[in-house]
């Protein structure tokens, strides 16, 4: 019998390794697609998306990672990396990327399927559809809408109101905000990145019940116009 709806995508080069995954997660049930290339990929993902990828970071047409930032782009769907290089440096730069889970090669394929079922469980926590006032942010596609109307927002701009919706009326300082949205410490004094994106977002959110106030000496604040 078949888990849920949606599948899980499969991105792997060799084939001993994507038979074995596969014959694992169809005996618990498991949707599967399987691509051997990112061409591939691409075509399966682009009729619709998947539950969660497991990716592997090495493949004949390109990198694994350069594919992970462009699913960032348009989609916050759950990746969890495979790779023969298991250096700390790897495993920051896959994060950075935008990976949710990291497992290198080779590896037990009982501790595979613990972390392409834990990674389904935590983002079934997510719900598909945030919505606050007039605005709706759909979590699987990293899009939001101001009523019917595209807002059009950047992956950060994206990520910005996520956590503003999620902690709205809170007062946040900018070190908190930034290492949230951009996943490293801010620089004493540097924050033109944060203060360019929030000034960009608060007028794509001309027209929504909601603005991005400044509580001076402390922070920003989502709050009610």
């Amino acid at each position: 019998m078949k888990i849920n709806s949606g599948y899980l995508l499969l991105v792997e080069d060799e084939r001993e390794i994507q038979e074995a995954n596969t014959r694992m997660l169809e005996r618990r049930g498991y949707v599967l697609r399987q691509a051997y290339t990112l061409a591939e990929a691409r075509a399966i993902m682009a009729k619709d998306m998947p539950r969660a990828i497991v990716l592997d970071i090495g493949l004949p047409d390109g990198s694994g990672l350069v594919f992970l930032h462009e699913i960032r782009k348009t989609s916050n769907v759950p990746v969890l990396m495979l790779t023969a290089m298991g250096t700390d440096e790897d495993i920051i730069n896959g994060l950075k990327a935008g990976g949710d889970d990291y497992l290198p090669k080779p590896y037990d394929l009982m501790v595979f399927i613990t972390r392409v079922e834990t990674l389904l469980r935590r983002a079934s926590l997510i719900p598909e559809t945030i919505s606050l006032g007039s605005l709706r942010l759909e979590t699987a596609s990293g899009m939001a809408y101001c009523g019917d109307e595209d807002m059009l927002l950047s992956k950060k701009e994206y990520s910005l109101l996520l956590l503003f919706v999620q902690q709205a009326e809170k007062v946040m300082g900018a070190k908190y905000i930034y290492e949230k949205v951009w996943g490293q410490e801010m620089i004493d004094g540097d924050d033109n990145a944060l203060q360019k994106t929030i000034s960009s977002l608060r007028k794509k959110l001309a027209g929504s019940d909601y603005t991005i106030a400044v509580s001076r000496g402390e922070g920003y604040c989502f709050e009610r116009v």
